[in-house]
């Protein structure tokens, strides 16, 4: 599972060829012991949820960081290696 980001205690992260389950283009997140999957075109929670504090912080790292996340799940979906993007600050 290639590591997206890291901040806050929240690793996003993307699994290769993760296509099948979800069919949407999507990131997953976790914090301490709460996980979800995130829909990149909506920031939607696909699966699962995390503390609400959290979540706006998820949210806004994906409003600043969405074209590159998008770039990451084109590679991804092919087995190729994705970029780490920049931690929310």
């Amino acid at each position: 599972m290639p590591i997206l980001s890291m901040f806050y205690g929240i690793v996003a992260y993307m699994y290769f060829y993760d296509t099948q389950k979800h069919h949407l283009p999507h990131f997953h997140v976790e914090y301490a012991e709460h996980s979800a999957v995130i829909e990149i075109a909506t920031g939607d929670v696909l699966e699962g949820s995390l503390p609400q504090n959290k979540m706006k912080l998820v949210q806004a790292w994906l409003e600043i960081h969405r074209d590159e996340i998008m770039a990451d799940w084109s590679l991804a979906e092919r087995g190729i290696p994705i970029e780490k993007i920049k931690p929310l600050e």
